[in-house]
C-alpha cells in the first residue's frame, strides 16, 4: 500500500517543480527554445543514467517474475490502446483524430510516470516502470507514428533499438542477471545524473505549459480525452489485473502508469506531420494538470480495494 504522506510529498513536490518551470519560462528565465535541448538531456542521458541504476537490485525469482508479468500487461494495454484508439473518438475532424489516437496509445509514463512509479514505490518502481516502458517505446515508433504519417515507418525496429532509455534498460538487465556490481567511480555518477531526473522533467513539463491560453483549453473532446486517459484506461487494468491475479506493486505500477496525462512528444509530432498541434497541446495542459488529483485518486482508489 502507497503511504499516504509519500504521496501528498510527492504530489507537492511535482505540483511545485512544475509550477517552477512554468514561471521561470514566462519572466523569460527558460525560453521555449530551449525546450529542445532539455528534453533531449533528460530522455538522452539523465533519464538513462536513472534506469540503470534501477537495476542495480539483488535478483531473486519473485522480481524476475514480476519483471515478465509487467512486461505483458503493458504488451497487452498497447494492443488494447491501438483497437479502441480510432472507436473512442467519433465526430471529431482528421487532425484532432491523429492526436486523440497517438494520446492514446502513448502516454507521459516516461517523463512523468518514472519519477512518480519510483516516489511511490521505490527503486522496485523504477524497475517496474523501466520495463512497463519497453513495450510503449516499440508502439510508439509504430502504431503511434502511423496515426500521424499514415505509414508503419521503415525504420522502427532501429528507432527502437537504439534509443537511449532501451539501450539503458538493456544494459541494465544484464547487470541485474549477472548480479554485477558497479564501482563507485561508475555508479555514484549515475546515481547523481539520475537523481535529477524528477526535476528536470517536471520544469520541462511546466515549460510546456507556459504556452498555453487557459481560456481556450476546455473542451468537451479533450474533457472526454482525459477521462479516458487518466481514469478509464487505469481503472479497467487495475480490474483485469485483480482478475488474473496480478496483484501488489506489479498492479500499482502498471495501474498509475496507465494513467498518466499525454506526452509532449504529441505536439511535436503533430507539428511535423501537419496535425492539429494546437489541440494536442490543449490535451497536453489539461491532462497533466489534471493528472495531478487522478493520481493521488487513484492511489486511494487502490487502497480501497
Amino acid at each position: 500500500m502507497v503511504d499516504m504522506n509519500t504521496l501528498i510529498s510527492l504530489q507537492s513536490t511535482i505540483f511545485l517543480l512544475i509550477l517552477a518551470g512554468y514561471i521561470m519560462t514566462r519572466a523569460g528565465i527558460l525560453p521555449v527554445s530551449a525546450r529542445g535541448a532539455l528534453s533531449d538531456l533528460v530522455i538522452d542521458f539523465i533519464m538513462p543514467c536513472n534506469i540503470i541504476v534501477s537495476f542495480l537490485i539483488d535478483l531473486d525469482r519473485e522480481i524476475l517474475v514480476s519483471c515478465l508479468t509487467v512486461f505483458a500487461v503493458s504488451v497487452c494495454i498497447q494492443i488494447a490502446a491501438v483497437l479502441a484508439g480510432g472507436r473512442l473518438y467519433p465526430g471529431t475532424d482528421e487532425g484532432e483524430r491523429a492526436v486523440l489516437k497517438y494520446a492514446t496509445i502513448v502516454s507521459n509514463a516516461g517523463f512523468l510516470g518514472n519519477p512518480v512509479a519510483q516516489g511511490l514505490y521505490g527503486d522496485i518502481g523504477l524497475l517496474y516502470a523501466s520495463i512497463y516502458l519497453i513495450p510503449i517505446r516499440i508502439f510508439m515508433w509504430s502504431s503511434g507514428i502511423s496515426c500521424f504519417s499514415g505509414t508503419k515507418g521503415k525504420n522502427v525496429i532501429k528507432k527502437v533499438l537504439t534509443h537511449p532509455c532501451i539501450i539503458a534498460v538493456m544494459i541494465g538487465l544484464v547487470l541485474m542477471l549477472a548480479q554485477a556490481t558497479l564501482p563507485s567511480w561508475i555508479e555514484t555518477p549515475l546515481r547523481t545524473a539520475g537523481n535529477c531526473n524528477t526535476a528536470l522533467s517536471m520544469i520541462v513539463i511546466g515549460n510546456i505549459l507556459a504556452e498555453i491560453n487557459f481560456r481556450d483549453v476546455v473542451s468537451k473532446k479533450v474533457l472526454w480525452y482525459c477521462f479516458v486517459r487518466l481514469l478509464l484506461i487505469p481503472v479497467t487494468v487495475f480490474f483485469c489485473c485483480r482478475a488474473v491475479g496480478t496483484g501488489g506493486t506489479v498492479n500499482g505500477v502498471s495501474t498509475v502508469l496507465a494513467g498518466m496525462p499525454a506526452p509532449a512528444t504529441v505536439a511535436i509530432l503533430a507539428a511535423k506531420y501537419h496535425g492539429d498541434e494546437h489541440f494536442a497541446v490543449k490535451i497536453v495542459f489539461l491532462s497533466t494538470l489534471l493528472s495531478l488529483v487522478t493520481i493521488p485518486g487513484l492511489c486511494l482508489f487502490m487502497a480501497w480495494f
